[in-house]
């Protein structure tokens, strides 16, 4: 999260005077698990258990009250990392960066998602287009980064494709038979926008991407489409800067970290909750989204864009991107797997476009940001330390707070049961 986009509470509401009260959810099975650390995860002798197994071990319909956190396994399992990809990430709408990176014809950005790369571009006639990022020769990679030009050429055999994915020059192909030109080009990807962000969908056929904005609004963020847009998230701002961080974490973990409700924040954040009015935190739920929201201290150049009112707005899309809306400013997150054990996390920010040449401002935020990242790194690290030890399986929700985070783990068990 950004520096002036955390939100917090006040620690003094939580109520612990019902705790003890709680029924077991899972009746004996957490004794059982305690008696059983030394004969089976210090030993490391057990079998592993399926992927499918490991969804089942977490139940959405026990009450938050009640629930048990999911299993560690959850965050550690190359199987089931696999699952997530498979029923998670390669179905429905994912966010893979913003207009501003193709903002002029022959531009184009390229990305990996899973096995899946691809590039996202703007044809000469400024339409908007996404392939596999794959030669239909050799499978060599075609596009690297970002850039701009007519085309792209293979760097291994030189197979050369317009922006359209046509081929359109095969090298050395002499005495070749059957071969059709037409069935030999860039396989396409569903593309389309929503405000300043670009999705894909993997499994969708590939459609226009003219004309589909309100549709693909309503499949991606549901009813909190209008709230998103209305209260900032638009295209009212200027692209500023991307930052990129690699985290020793389970993708889930930094997630987990943004919807805890800044439970966190005045223990890892001082500086920054010192800043924040904590007893105004709020969390909305919609079908995909989660929307929290606070009052925050003054923010440099706040005061002009009242039009916002003074609360911050923090939306998580589920599965992986966050939208960060707070006085002048945007921050987006999006958290990709590297690992079951590594994520990247990308950082994109947007400023009005009257404040983008105070660069003492622009700096001063920018370093303030970093420092929380800094932070939040350090704790998602250490809780990926404490998920691998034996001593720890599930955990337990902290109910006034937490709601966003049960959420999307009821969401994630409701994708991966299928």
């Amino acid at each position: 999260m950004s520096t002036i986009m955390m939100i917090t509470i006040n620690p003094t509401n939580l109520q612990f005077s019902n705790l003890n009260k709680t029924r077991n959810p899972y009746p004996n099975s957490h004794l059982q698990h305690t008696r059983s650390l030394k004969s089976s995860q210090i030993s490391n002798t057990h079998e592993p258990k399926s992927s499918h197994s490991l969804v089942q071990q977490f139940n959405p319909n026990i009450p938050i009250q009640e629930a048990l956190t999911p299993p560690s396994s959850w965050y550690t399992s190359p199987e089931f990392l696999s699952l997530e990809f498979d029923q998670v990430f390669f179905k429905g709408w994912q966010a893979v960066g913003c207009t501003a990176q193709v903002q002029e014809a022959n531009s184009f950005f390229t990305g990996r998602l899973g096995n899946i790369e691809y590039v996202v571009c703007r044809d000469e006639n400024g339409e908007l287009r996404a392939f596999h990022n794959v030669c239909r020769h050799h499978a060599s990679l075609l596009a690297f980064g970002s850039g701009k030009g007519t085309c792209f050429t293979c760097p291994y055999h030189g197979w050369t494709y317009g922006l359209n994915g046509a081929l359109l020059k095969a090298t050395k192909i002499t005495g070749i038979k059957n071969f059709n030109v037409k069935e030999f080009g860039l396989v396409p990807l569903s593309v389309a926008i929503w405000g300043p962000f670009i999705l894909l969908n993997m499994e969708k056929e590939v459609f226009s991407q003219q004309g589909c904005d309100d549709d693909v609004g309503m499949e991606w963020l549901g009813s909190s489409s209008e709230i998103l847009s209305t209260n900032g998230v638009d295209t009212s701002l200027s692209y500023l800067c991307r930052r990129e961080y690699t985290i020793e974490c389970n993708w889930k973990v930094f997630c987990d970290n943004y919807l805890d409700g800044g439970y966190h924040v005045p223990f890892a954040h001082k500086d920054l909750a010192s800043g924040l009015k904590l007893d105004s935190y709020s969390t909305t739920v919609y079908e995909k989204v989660s929307i929290q929201r606070c009052d925050g201290g003054e923010v440099q150049g706040q005061e002009d864009f009242d039009r916002l009112g003074s609360k911050s707005l923090y939306a998580f899309i589920y599965p992986n991107f966050m939208v960060n809306r707070y006085g002048p400013w945007m921050d987006t997150n999006l958290v990709l797997p590297l690992g079951p054990r590594r994520c990247i996390v990308i950082f994109d920010y947007f400023l009005d476009a009257s404040l983008k040449d105070d660069e003492a401002f622009v700096a001063k935020s920018l370093e303030d940001s970093e420092k929380v990242q800094m932070e939040d790194i350090m704790l998602c690290e250490s809780v990926q330390r404490g998920l691998e030890s034996p001593a720890y399986d599930s955990g337990r929700y902290a109910p006034m707070v937490e709601k966003a985070m049960h959420h999307f783990h009821c969401l994630l068990h409701q994708n991966l049961i299928k």
